[in-house]
């Protein structure tokens, strides 16, 4: 796979109409959704595949569109900026655009679907500057991981059923009501999430609430704040409550969740560009190669170089 090149200072960023050759098999025979739905039949800012054809793993990537995955069965690892869970039968995860995201360790016989949209794709029915608003799951104060009873599930299965009926079908209207059902799609889980009382208040300083937002905050600001006082100014607290309410939850200090993005970051250059180690220690902000070096392999075990040489 040929390397993108970078033309900004971060690893780059994919956009839906060049990012289908990251996730799929492209042999793969699946009728269902996007996965060999002829061109003319396609619809602008909207994918929805099926897992079968999906690549054994993806990412560490980021890209400009949502992105929600939902398992109906078996189980996969999946890594939204710090943040990493275990889907089970009934869990859906979503990505907002510029996140960090992986998946991987997929068990056999796993089974889902995921849907892959732009901003604006839904703007006919809600202005994409309130979607977030609208549903909380796909931004930074949301919980990215919820689990749906089955009842539920069964309901958000039965709106994907009918999308990708629509889809292969070219019936007056097709268009908005496959937007249309998507929106139900996206209001059953809104009320799955409402229902557990899932939402995030932006003064709560319970563990509960602090360590999650915390992780939100290092996956949008890693880059630039490298500091756990940054992060404690941000939410309201001191470091020290910051620290030990972190290593309470998660068994690791605060630092330990801004080292991670940056071990993510620094591995996504290495794989999917071409920038010289010193030039991605300059892009990372280390203070020369050495001391990028010494951190690469202080968080792996590998030299950045080793671990280039070993996904090429």
């Amino acid at each position: 796979m040929a390397k993108r090149l970078l033309t900004q200072e971060k690893i780059p960023t994919y956009h839906l109409q060049d990012f289908r050759h990251l996730h799929r098999d492209t042999d793969n025979l699946s009728a269902f959704g996007y996965n060999n739905l002829p061109e003319a039949n396609k619809i602008k800012g909207f994918e929805i595949y099926s897992s079968e054809g999906l690549v054994s793993a993806v990412g560490p990537l980021k890209s400009d569109f949502y992105r929600m995955s939902i398992t109906l069965a078996g189980g996969v690892d999946v890594r939204l900026g710090v943040e990493e869970f275990r889907h089970q039968p009934g869990t859906i995860s979503f990505t907002y655009p510029g996140q960090v995201f992986a998946k991987c360790n997929i068990q056999p016989g796993t089974f889902g679907y995921y849907a892959l949209f732009e901003a604006d794709f839904l703007e006919t029915l809600i202005s994409p500057d309130k979607f977030q608003e609208e549903f909380p799951f796909f931004s930074i104060e949301g919980q990215l991981f919820i689990q749906l009873n089955a009842e539920e599930i069964t309901e958000v299965t039965a709106h994907v059923q009918q999308i990708d009926t629509e889809l292969h079908q070219l019936k007056p209207g097709r268009n908005m009501a496959i937007k249309l059902y998507f929106y139900l799609l996206l209001l059953a889980i809104k009320r799955s999430y409402i229902r557990q009382e899932l939402h995030v208040t932006s003064t709560d300083t319970r563990a509960a609430y602090l360590v999650p937002r915390y992780r939100k905050l290092v996956s949008q600001h890693y880059l630039s704040k490298r500091k756990v006082a940054d992060y404690a100014a941000l939410l309201g607290v001191t470091p020290n409550h910051l620290n030990r309410t972190v290593r309470e939850v998660t068994g690791h200090t605060a630092s330990y969740a801004i080292s991670t993005m940056l071990v993510q970051e620094a591995k996504a250059l290495l794989r999917f560009t071409d920038n010289t180690i010193a030039e991605i220690s300059h892009r990372l902000d280390f203070s020369d190669p050495a001391g990028f070096n010494r951190f690469f392999r202080e968080q792996t075990g590998q030299t950045p170089l080793g671990f280039r040489k070993n996904v090429s």
